[in-house]
């Protein structure tokens, strides 16, 4: 098996753990309230996932302070991810809420251009746009269906977003599972917090079955992701992300009887279309300069010189 097609299997199965995730979550959403489902979930997940790293030598205390810092300001924004899109999934379709998630990798390569000063050329500037139309065609602001919860998806990318600029300042010292712990240790102690000032609700047997049942889901999704990164080029892997969207489908339809209107179908197809559009575009230009690198170290220049190359 190739590195990419071992990548690709990955981040499918990835954004299959964390759909079923989102519906072990969703299915509990009558019974209790956001914060004590993500109390209860994060308590489990948490425990595990420790106990995974510390048996695997990939927990670690200490860590430098730069590296410190950073992963704070990620696990703020996981809380804040967390609380915006999981309080949408507790009021909208399933699928719906995922459709908006899928500008994430639009959002991510804008925001690189904005802060990290990476090229973005008009191709894929166009293209992001046309993406954030379709994320319009999703929401519908001012339409009779438009719901508050619309919004908070919106949030959810753009915390996403910031979570995942942060996420690429960690050091390759600090181990990618430790970033995972304080990421969900912290969003299980933001939902202790917002329980406490709720009644507790009594957990049936069927609500603690879903809530173990996305506990090892949203691990796995963890786990996955984790290893994604690990293999095989980026820009052939990503496009497996929308993978999320065909569960995200079939599992609104099979366990909620939710299926997206013709608009907000043609509105996640949009925003699709234009991801695996600027990951094509950013394969190619990939490829283009890998190719004038070896031109030039061939011919003798200093390719990281651009003075040389004049």
């Amino acid at each position: 098996m190739s590195p990419n097609l071992r990548g690709a299997l990955l981040m499918a199965a990835s954004m299959a753990c964390f759909t079923i995730n989102d519906t072990f979550l969703k299915s509990v959403s009558d019974e209790m309230s956001m914060f004590q489902a993500v109390f209860l979930r994060g308590m489990f997940s948490t425990l595990l996932m420790v106990a995974m790293a510390a048996a695997t030598g990939g927990l670690r205390m200490r860590l430098a302070q730069r590296d410190r810092w950073t992963v704070l300001l990620r696990t703020f924004s996981e809380i804040a991810a967390a609380y915006f899109f999981i309080t949408a999934l507790f009021h909208m379709p399933i699928a719906n809420a995922n459709a908006i998630m899928q500008a994430l990798p639009l959002t991510v390569t804008l925001a690189g251009a904005l802060f990290l000063g990476e090229p973005v050329g008009w191709r894929r500037l166009s293209a992001i746009l046309v993406g954030f139309l379709g994320v319009m065609l999703i929401v519908r602001p001012g339409a009779a269906g438009f719901t508050i919860y619309s919004v908070y998806a919106v949030c959810a990318v753009l915390c996403v977003t910031f979570r995942d600029l942060a996420a690429r300042a960690v050091s390759v010292e600090t181990p990618s599972m430790t970033v995972a712990v304080a990421a969900s240790a912290g969003v299980w102690l933001f939902a202790g917090i917002g329980v406490a000032g709720e009644e507790w609700q009594p957990v049936s047997a069927g609500a603690m079955i879903n809530l173990a049942g996305a506990s090892v889901m949203i691990v796995g999704g963890y786990f996955f992701s984790i290893a994604t990164m690990r293999v095989g080029a980026i820009a052939v892997i990503a496009p497996f992300r929308y993978t999320s969207l065909l569960w995200a489908l079939l599992l609104g339809f099979v366990v909620f009887g939710e299926w997206p209107d013709p608009v907000t179908l043609a509105g996640a197809a949009l925003v699709v279309a234009t991801g695996i559009f600027t990951f094509r575009r950013e394969r190619k230009l990939a490829r283009e300069a890998a190719l004038q690198t070896g031109q030039g170290r061939a011919r003798g220049l200093d390719v990281d010189n651009p003075a040389d190359s004049l």
